[in-house]
This record gives structure tokens, C-alpha cells and sequence, in this order.
């Protein structure tokens, strides 16, 4: 009996194969992939591949447009600027994966608890939309103002924010598959509570939670930039693109290069997730594939 019920849940991990396949048939997917993996080599080897220290200022060079030197040029206090973007890249993909890896976990448990136990929904919910009545932004401050502007802050206002979306998708998933009769077999012939949430509840939300992870990977890094802009995440001299993106907006006149790189990579960044979230969905959801 109980290989019969885990056939569901085992029928998804089987089609998984199928998935990649499919996603490597589609060319669009298939070049946002490569664009965000090789951002993500490129920041973890940012100090092996850095052609320059990101801290060391050269006061004779700043301001110096991109030259076969200073590929991406310099910044106002001369920092070469291709290795402080390396070493951004590395801290707005760390923020953002933080934000979406713990915030969606938090979420997911929480949707998937109050599907399960239809007594705790209200009260689960109910804090789910008091969350949701805190934009990134103000939460953001209030971290900032408690404990001081950094990375921390900015990870904790973005796990905040994507625990209420998160909580709600996987709330749906799991009242679908409640109605499922694998899971009404399972209670029948007495199997535990937590391995009905763990093993056949939670197998068989992972595929659309991971979409909307995907999808919502790309807010979660332009949410964390636009508060590292305005000065709440990562403090000078660290490196983080929303930051340096906020101090060249001084200079825009005069050197460019100095905020419009910083906010190219960004704009790559989130264009890529969007695009390879949307394959993921398009590959995913049965509706789509008509």
C-alpha cells in the first residue's frame, strides 16, 4: 500500500529528467541559464580573476574612462571598476539568494502547515497579511534603524517580504493536492502526519514552489539593489551593485561608466532570472502546454 501512495511523488521525481530535457530545447532558456552561471563562477572566482585590488584607490586615475588597462574604467576615488563589479555581483547574488532560499522555506513551511492543519489556516494566514502590509522598503528601514544599514539588513527585509508570497503559493499547491486519494489512502491506513507533510505533501508542492522561486528571484535581486541605491545594504568600501550604482548617479555627466555598469549588470542579472523563470513555469505548469 505504501508503495502506492509515494507513486505520485516518485512519478515527479522520474519526470524531472524530462524537465532539463526540455529546457535545454529551448534556446531562450537555455542562454539565460548560461548568462546567470556564469555570473555566479565569475563572482565565487572574484578574487582569483579580479584584475585589481576592489579597495585599493589610485587618486592619479579616477574618473578613468574604459581603456586597455582599466577595462570598465575607474571609479571617483580610482577603484578599477570591473573588480569592484566582480565582487558586487558576488554580494547582490549572495543578498538575493539568501532572500529567496530562507524566505521560501519559511513560506513554504508555513502554506504547507496551514493546508495541513485546517484549524491553524486562519491564524497563519492572518500573519501572512499582516506581511504583507510591509513593503520591502519600509522593512528595510526599520531593520536598518534597529540594527544599523548592511547585507543583514537588506536579507532580512527581503526574506520578510517573500515570506508572505511564498506562503500563499504553497498554501494553494497543498490544498490541491489535500484532495489528492494518495493522501486520503495514506490517512486511511494510518500513516504518521509528518510523513504525509514531508513525504507525499511536500514532494509534490516542490515543483511549483521552485517556479515561483525562479520567478521571483529576479525581484528579489532588484528589491535588494534598489535598497542598496538608497543607501541601506552594503556600506562603502564594500562592493555591492545597487550601491555602486547610487555612487555614480554624482557623476553622470562626467564619467558614465561609473553607475551605468553597475546598473548594466543588474539589468543583465534580473533579465536572465526573469527569462529563465518563465521557461521553467512555461515547461512546468500542464496548462501551458497546449
Amino acid at each position: 500500500m505504501s508503495g502506492a501512495i509515494a507513486t505520485p511523488a516518485a512519478a515527479g521525481l522520474q519526470g524531472r529528467a524530462g524537465v532539463i530535457a526540455r529546457l535545454a530545447r529551448d534556446r531562450v532558456a537555455l542562454v539565460a541559464a548560461v548568462v546567470l552561471a556564469a555570473l555566479v563562477l565569475a563572482a565565487i572566482a572574484a578574487p582569483l580573476i579580479a584584475p585589481y585590488d576592489p579597495y585599493y584607490t589610485d587618486l592619479a586615475k579616477t574618473m578613468a574612462p574604459p581603456d586597455a588597462e582599466h577595462w570598465f574604467g575607474t571609479d571617483n576615488t580610482g577603484r578599477d571598476i570591473l573588480s569592484r563589479v566582480l565582487y558586487g555581483t558576488r554580494n547582490t547574488l549572495m543578498m538575493g539568494l539568501a532572500g529567496v532560499l530562507i524566505g521560501g522555506l519559511i513560506g513554504a513551511a508555513l502554506g504547507i502547515v496551514a493546508a495541513f492543519y485546517r484549524r491553524l489556516d486562519p491564524w497563519i494566514m492572518r500573519l501572512v497579511d499582516i506581511m504583507l502590509a510591509f513593503p520591502a522598503i519600509l522593512i528595510g528601514l526599520a531593520v536598518a534603524a534597529i540594527f544599523g544599514a548592511g547585507l543583514t539588513a537588506v536579507i532580512v527585509a527581503l526574506v520578510v517580504s517573500t515570506v508572505p508570497d511564498v506562503a500563499r503559493v504553497s498554501r494553494g499547491s497543498a490544498i490541491g493536492i489535500m484532495g489528492q486519494e494518495f493522501m486520503e489512502a495514506g490517512r486511511a491506513v494510518g500513516v504518521s502526519n509528518r510523513t504525509l507533510i514531508l513525504r507525499y505533501l511536500t514532494l509534490n508542492c516542490i515543483s511549483t514552489i521552485s517556479v515561483f522561486l525562479t520567478l521571483r528571484f529576479g525581484q528579489v535581486i532588484l528589491v535588494g539593489s534598489a535598497l542598496g541605491f538608497l543607501g541601506m545594504g552594503a556600506q562603502p568600501p564594500e562592493a555591492e551593485l545597487g550601491m555602486m550604482a547610487a555612487q555614480g548617479r554624482d557623476f553622470l555627466l562626467m564619467a558614465p561608466h561609473i553607475a551605468t555598469i553597475p546598473s548594466l549588470f543588474i539589468f543583465v542579472i534580473v533579465l536572465a532570472a526573469n527569462l529563465l523563470g518563465d521557461a521553467v513555469r512555461d515547461v512546468l505548469d500542464p496548462r501551458l502546454q497546449q
